[in-house]
């Protein structure tokens, strides 16, 4: 069962949007990416509001991702990633990602917070933040 409605396009964009995003991290770099877009999606708080599919996170601008806003989101999807999309939009998550709604790669360690959202961890080079639950209680819904 879907834990976000999507078709077989969205599947296919959020997999372009992991191999973008995360391809060096492997696979669980891009379980993670997929975890925090699937959340943004769930989240209806923050600066989620209005996403509500899969395009709409992709695409956000301001806020979004990376990949998309700085034109290197041009690569296809290939079946690996097209598999692990398939598997975050079943509901598999991850942490330090399980509930966060952001990530970025800081010049030094983790900051404790950003932008007020406490820090979840860590992956390789890349931190983790999610909301508090009082903040955003869709993200941690059960499905």
């Amino acid at each position: 069962m879907a834990v976000i409605k999507h078709n077989e396009a969205d599947v296919k964009t959020l997999a372009r949007l992991l191999r973008a995003e995360a391809e060096g991290e492997g696979v669980l770099g891009m379980l993670l990416v997929g975890n925090v877009g699937v959340n943004r999606v769930r989240a209806n708080c923050l600066d989620f509001k209005t996403i509500t599919s899969i395009d709409r996170m992709v695409y956000q601008s301001p806020g979004g991702f990376e990949a998309t806003q700085k034109g290197y989101f041009y690569q296809g999807a290939r079946e690996q990633e097209i598999r692990l999309a398939r598997r975050v939009l079943k509901g598999e998550r991850f942490d330090p990602a399980t509930f966060s709604l952001w990530f970025f790669r800081p010049d030094g360690p983790c900051p404790a917070q950003w932008y007020n959202q406490p820090n979840s961890g860590q992956f390789k080079a890349h931190c983790f933040f999610s909301p508090t639950e009082a903040n955003c209680p869709e993200v941690y819904r059960t499905f």
